[in-house]
């Protein structure tokens, strides 16, 4: 099951900050290239996404990467052309980039909401723009999986409302995409993760736990969870497997909530 053998994989945000643990781009990329995928990444730091290139290859599988921004139009045809001038096609698109910066509409700056929505909402758009055509040419269509997060979904305890509003708008944009494409053979779902456990997460307990107290940060997080624990890389990029493999065929417009159960709760604070 869930065999990529042959599938070529263009994913955006895989780069690995360091060597320890696993950031979901990076396990993502690393879980198809292990089903049998060829990998081509986009990352904003190319020493990250370099990072991931060398764990892919480590194993045996096929990666190439690329200095990406996400945010701008030229950059990311850039990455479609060079993924097709070595693949010559491109079967499974999937969006990671995301970032979150605190602030209510009252409080936030101007150019930092600007700047949330460029890098968490337009590069959706702007991959799906160039990739589309291109999977819609193609006999065997094909998959695109975009990540969101619970903060689209409900309020998560902290002011973070560009970051919400441009996660719920990636639910809501793929939902419509994927109806318009139904007949196209492109499918397209979401992946939503809830608390999930990253070099990522480490670097928000250094900015924002309270007195300095990361180990009290984290054990809040975990309290907040029904199942009373954070998820972690590896429980998102085996949602995404399941959207983006044939064993999904007959899935499209959805969305996977992978959360240990906080947005069936009445929230735990």
């Amino acid at each position: 099951m869930f065999n990529l053998q042959g599938k070529v994989v263009l994913i955006t945000g895989l780069g690995q900050t360091s060597d320890e643990g696993w950031g979901i781009g990076a396990a993502i990329a690393t879980l198809f290239a292990r089903q049998g995928a060829s990998i081509y990444g986009g990352n904003r730091s190319l020493e990250s996404a370099e990072r991931t290139k060398r764990r892919i290859e480590e194993e045996g599988g096929i990666c190439d990467v690329l200095s990406t921004d996400v945010t701008d139009s030229a950059s990311v045809k850039a990455l479609v052309d060079r993924c097709l001038q070595k693949h010559g096609r491109i079967d499974i698109l999937v969006n990671n980039v995301g970032r979150s910066e605190p602030g209510c509409p009252a409080t936030m700056a101007e150019d930092v909401w600007h700047s949330q929505v460029d890098i968490n909402l337009n590069s959706v758009y702007l991959t799906c723009h160039h990739v589309l055509p291109i999977m819609e040419r193609q006999e065997s269509g094909g998959a695109i999986v975009n990540i969101a997060s619970i903060a689209g979904l409900r309020y998560i305890g902290k002011p973070q409302v560009a970051y919400s509003a441009t996660k719920a708008a990636i639910m809501q944009f793929t939902k419509a995409t994927a109806v318009i494409y139904a007949a196209r053979r492109v499918r397209l779902n979401t992946v939503v993760p809830g608390l999930i456990y990253t070099p990522y997460t480490q670097d928000l307990a250094k900015r924002y736990a309270p007195g300095g107290d990361e180990e009290a940060y984290m054990k809040k997080r975990d309290e907040q969870v029904p199942m009373g624990r954070m998820g972690d890389a590896w429980d998102v990029a085996n949602a995404a497997l399941f959207l983006a493999s044939d064993e999904a065929m007959y899935v499209t417009g959805q969305k996977i909530v992978v959360d240990g159960g906080i947005t069936s709760s009445t929230g735990r604070v």
